[in-house]
């Protein structure tokens, strides 16, 4: 089955494409609007607040399962958070900014923004990737993995001609 412009697969590969990197943009603005309202939380309320307020959930959780790694995270979290609040805060606001404008714009379809999301988002692959070799986490491995999976859909839709084979129009 052959249509004008590719064949039928080519199609429906490029409608899966297209809704990947939908969803991938829709959770990294997400993630943006997150990591934005939790920076302002921790720069209004302060780093030791926040501390003292994750250990009261997780203490008692502790108490009754002292291997819960995962509220030791949380705990862990939190004090680093003490000892490099301006930075947390810093990134959290930079970073979730970033994120929340890129999906916006990239969402509403702006075609001046993915140059820009390429080399913002090619970044914060290599922050990530300089990140985990001082630091090994699989949670930065994972983190740099989703951002690199996000900025080759962002590619590939900033290159893909539009459905009827025209290249797209400049904004």
């Amino acid at each position: 089955m052959r249509r004008e412009g590719g064949t039928a697969t080519t199609s429906m590969s490029a409608k899966w494409t297209h809704l990947a990197f939908l969803a991938a943009i829709a959770v990294k603005g997400i993630d943006g609007v997150v990591e934005t309202l939790l920076g302002l939380l921790i720069a209004v309320a302060g780093p030791e607040k926040l501390f003292l307020f994750v250990l009261r959930f997780t203490t008692p959780e502790l108490q009754d399962n002292p291997a819960d790694g995962f509220a030791k995270a949380i705990q862990s979290g939190a004090a680093g958070l003490t000892h490099e609040g301006g930075f947390a805060i810093f990134y959290l606001l930079v970073h979730g900014i970033l994120k929340a404008g890129i999906a916006v714009n990239l969402l509403r379809g702006k075609r001046w923004i993915f140059a820009p999301s390429v080399l913002i988002l090619a970044g914060f692959v290599l922050y990530l990737g300089y990140r985990t070799l001082q630091h090994w986490s699989w949670w930065s491995v994972s983190f740099a993995l989703f951002d690199l999976f996000t900025l080759a859909l962002v590619i590939n839709e900033w290159v893909r001609p539009s459905p009827a084979g025209r290249p797209k129009r400049a904004p």
